[in-house]
Parts: C-alpha cells; sequence; structure tokens
C-alpha cells in the first residue's frame, strides 16, 4: 500500500528515476546512438549526469505545474545526486563486476 502523501506522478517520476540511474550501464553506447570503442567508467558517469539533469528537468516541470516551486538550495542537490548514485548500483554491478560469459561458440 502505497502511502497517502504521494500521488501517482510521484511514484511515476521515482520509478523513472530508478530506470534512468540504469540506463547507462544497459548499453555499450552513449547514449544508445553514439558508439564508443569502449565505454568506461567516465563515460558512464557522464551519461548517468545527462540522465540526473533529465530526471531533474522532468521533476522541476512536474512541481510547477502543482503550484509554487519550492527553492532547492546546494543540500538537495548533494542528496539527490548520492540517492542517484545508489539507485545506479544494480547497472554497475550487471556491466563491472559480474563476469559475462562469452556466447560466441568456437
Amino acid at each position: 500500500m502505497a502511502p497517502s502523501g504521494l500521488s501517482l506522478e510521484s511514484w511515476a517520476l521515482i520509478l523513472l528515476a530508478l530506470v534512468a540511474a540504469n540506463l547507462a550501464f544497459t548499453s555499450p553506447r552513449f547514449l544508445f546512438f553514439k558508439t564508443v570503442e569502449q565505454k568506461h567508467v567516465g563515460w558512464c558517469l557522464l551519461e548517468m549526469l545527462i540522465w540526473y539533469a533529465v530526471i531533474g528537468i522532468i521533476g522541476y516541470s512536474l512541481e510547477s505545474m502543482i503550484g509554487n516551486v519550492f527553492p532547492k538550495r546546494w543540500e538537495f542537490f548533494a542528496v539527490s545526486v548520492c540517492l542517484f548514485l545508489v539507485a545506479a548500483f544494480p547497472g554497475f554491478t550487471w556491466r563491472f563486476l559480474v563476469k559475462h560469459r562469452n556466447t560466441a561458440s568456437s
């Protein structure tokens, strides 16, 4: 049962943020369209920063539709970046820490 304080839009934004945090680790391409020779952690962090900004813009627009936009200071951004990084841990683990077997048969 969902807490009564959050609307459906809020839960949808949280779910979208969880998915977006792991998108950087799902594809060997940068933002799903630019091929990079070897996608290392730096490329993934840059892609996560872009997805963080996209989620932030969506959240800001939803907040502005509701009414007054609350001021956000550095504490808000520090906590939200840390939460975004924690949400990305399953994708990081799958991409860099799990040994994947070579599926090509020779």
